[in-house]
């Protein structure tokens, strides 16, 4: 067995056991949003690095990022809550990333050595920053697995990141903005910025269905 095929498998591994763990050992609950509150405010100065880390290794590990998300809007606000969430998504999609891209780019190209599998992992390496772009701006495509996918594709790093970083944005601060005003729910107010997250949300909830619909019109 060749040392690119071990790593393959090793990635393999890797990634379905994360996801077993996630899945069915229930280790997201650990993801509890009061917890991670609690947890995260308890350093101090230092929560908002100690928030990027955790965003920044919960995609490789397999970890939904919605409820961190959430976290971020609430500790840290509108503004450096989409900060620090972009930065911890972000690098934790590049993380996964590289790992792919480490692990299994070499068993990828093995298989695609000539014919039109080439001919698709050459179009991705030259258009794949838009195929990015649409994964991260409509949410219907699972973030986790699609990070290491990519990995195993042609396209660059530059572009898978600057792609990632930009399309990803929409979704980040609507849910940032939306949850960094929940609190105010608690004690009997409905801000501006609880109004405008909820609208937010909404929008980006219809890029889904907006998407279906032109599909379905043009076949």
């Amino acid at each position: 067995m060749s040392k690119k095929t071990i790593k393959f498998i090793i990635l393999i591994a890797f990634v379905g056991g994360a996801f077993f763990l996630v899945r069915y050992l229930g280790l997201g609950k650990y993801l509890d949003q009061d917890v991670m509150r609690e947890w995260i405010g308890g350093f101090g100065l230092w929560g908002p690095m100690v928030y990027m880390l955790l965003y920044a290794l919960a995609p490789s590990l397999m970890l939904p990022g919605l409820p961190i998300t959430v976290v971020g809007g609430v500790l840290f606000g509108p503004f450096w809550g989409i900060v620090y969430v972009t930065i911890g998504a972000t690098a934790g999609a590049t993380l996964a990333f590289i790992i792919a891209r480490k692990m299994g780019r070499e068993w990828v190209e093995s298989l695609v050595k000539g014919g039109r599998m080439r001919e698709i992992d050459e179009a991705v390496q030259r258009k794949g920053w838009k195929i990015v772009a649409f994964t991260r701006l409509i949410p219907l495509f699972p973030f986790n697995f699609l990070n290491y996918a990519f990995g195993l594709t042609k396209i660059g790093l530059g572009p898978y990141f600057i792609a990632t970083l930009i399309f990803m944005l929409p979704g980040i601060t609507a849910y940032v903005i939306f949850s960094s005003s929940i609190l105010d729910i608690f004690h009997g107010r409905i801000s501006p910025a609880f109004i405008a997250g909820i609208v937010l949300v909404v929008l980006v909830s219809l890029v889904p269905l907006i998407y279906k619909k032109v599909k379905a019109r043009h076949g």
